[in-house]
């Protein structure tokens, strides 16, 4: 009897011993298998490497600078994608030319060299349609180099359409709001500066 409770003793003693070591040795793997997870899920992702594509409104600081009459100041420059220079080598059928863009009304038939770009519209659809928050993501979309962009400037896709078709207007002709402090005419793949030289008339 005694020896077979020594034979018990000892059988429970071995496997006491064993699960200890099976703990000891799974622990450190376990500790330590959560490590790359969380440090992968800390790795912030830079979302500002592209533009946000959506329709959504002007904001009321863009329409409070957007609004006026603007005219065309000097050619900037053509998309890389399509060098326009034959038909604007110097720009000088843009240059001196007015758009007006008020909150209920916009012309463009201050671009008086142009038939196609002669547009008026009352109660206008102004739209931003994309939002690229730096110079790189912007060019991804565009293909244009805008002169003295900065690598961290805000560039917003203005688009005027009319409410009651949803078309867009002028045909050809874009706008990029730069900061809310610089405003770029695209006219097919040429780009010009333009001058605020009044605000909306009221």
């Amino acid at each position: 009897m005694k020896k077979i409770l020594m034979v018990c003793i000892m059988i429970m003693l071995m496997l006491a011993s064993a699960c200890g070591n099976v703990e000891m040795t799974s622990n450190p793997n376990t500790s330590s298998d959560p490590k790359p997870e969380t440090d992968e899920s800390i790795i912030p992702k830079n979302t500002s490497e592209y533009c946000t594509v959506e329709r959504i409104n002007l904001d009321s600081e863009t329409e409070k600078y957007f609004y006026g009459t603007w005219k065309v100041e000097k050619l900037l420059g053509f998309a890389n994608s399509y060098n326009d220079a034959s038909e604007y080598p110097t720009g000088q059928k843009f240059i001196g030319d007015e758009i007006i863009v008020n909150k209920d009304f916009f012309s463009s038939k201050g671009l008086k060299n142009y038939k196609k770009y002669q547009y008026e519209l009352k109660n206008p659809l102004y739209e931003i349609t994309a939002t690229c928050y730096n110079s790189l993501s912007f060019y991804r979309l565009y293909k244009i180099d805008i002169p003295n962009l900065n690598e961290n400037d805000v560039v917003k896709v203005i688009d005027i359409s009319d409410p009651s078709t949803k078309m867009s207007i002028p045909v050809g002709i874009g706008f990029f709001v730069v900061n809310n402090d610089r405003l770029i005419l695209s006219s097919e793949a040429t780009i010009f500066e333009l001058k605020k030289i009044t605000n909306e008339m009221n």
